[in-house]
């Protein structure tokens, strides 16, 4: 087995998830560092923060993937005056890479919701909820079904159970004792697929950072049961199917590289208080 680069690194993440299939809005790709330098070391994490960069170079990481952007609305400076020129700062001088796979792993096949689908217990094939025009395979969100049917409660439970913990928990709306099967997910923030799950004739929608008022309405109108997980905790499945992919397609090739996932919980919220 043959140590690599960052070039060829990049080309084989890329195979996967084509930076193409990235909304016009995103900023995908290499953030910093240099193509020709070498990857021994990588580590897949949800968010580009100091927490992880912390974990990376603990571990001795050539390179950090992440699924969100650093710099999402782009920057005129990454002077170390601010949280995230402090970041990309550190990277360099310790010889780390930062890559991102935001909205171009989201629609591959297989992807972000793929591997969410699989975490909460629902059975392949999977197909997307809201499918690109150029090639259904891909697309936003994956429908599933469960092994049997079951109620809302046992599923909620189930997919708690699938996913990594985090402070809120789930959230879930719908009447507990109702039988489902056939399940829609899809990772982050899934508002704008509220009237796609719907009209899928799904029994749950699970995603995350669901609004009040969206819901609501949703809810008036006798749609899907609703899951509401935690943003981070959505996505953080996704992480180990693409560390996993990467490594076992960079070996098939004779490249030799280290892939692990983080550890450190990035979720935004870190408790919950209710009145007593």
């Amino acid at each position: 087995m043959t140590e690599t680069t960052l070039a060829a690194v990049i080309d084989a993440l890329e195979e996967s998830y084509d930076p193409k299939w990235a909304e016009s809005w995103d900023a995908v790709g290499l953030v910093c560092g240099d193509p020709g330098q070498p990857v021994r070391k990588i580590l897949f994490a949800v968010d580009p923060v100091a927490a992880v960069a912390d974990e990376a170079l603990d571990w001795g990481a050539d390179l950090i993937v992440t699924h969100h952007p650093l710099y999402l609305r782009g920057t005129t400076s990454v002077a170390a005056t601010t949280p995230k020129g402090r970041l990309v700062h550190r990277l360099i001088r310790a010889g780390c890479a930062l890559y991102t796979a935001h909205t171009n792993a989201d629609v591959a096949d297989p992807g972000v919701s793929d591997a969410l689908a699989r975490a909460v217990g629902l059975y392949p094939p999977y197909r997307p909820l809201s499918p690109m025009a150029h090639d259904p395979r891909l697309g936003l969100g994956r429908v599933g079904v469960l092994p049997v049917s079951m109620t809302l409660a046992k599923f909620a439970a189930l997919a708690a159970q699938g996913l990594p913990r985090t402070a809120a928990g789930l959230r879930v709306a719908g009447d507990l004792d109702r039988l489902v099967k056939v399940v829609a997910v899809s990772g982050g923030a899934g508002d704008s697929l509220l009237g796609t799950a719907r009209a899928a004739g799904v029994d749950v929608f699970l995603t995350a950072d669901l609004r009040h008022h969206p819901a609501s309405e949703y809810a008036e109108a006798e749609g899907p049961a609703l899951i509401d997980a935690a943003h981070w905790a959505t996505e953080w499945p996704w992480l180990a199917e693409a560390a996993e992919r990467l490594a076992s397609g960079l070996a098939a090739k004779g490249i030799s590289v280290e892939a692990r996932v983080s550890d450190t919980v990035t979720d935004a919220w870190t408790t919950t208080a209710q009145r007593g």
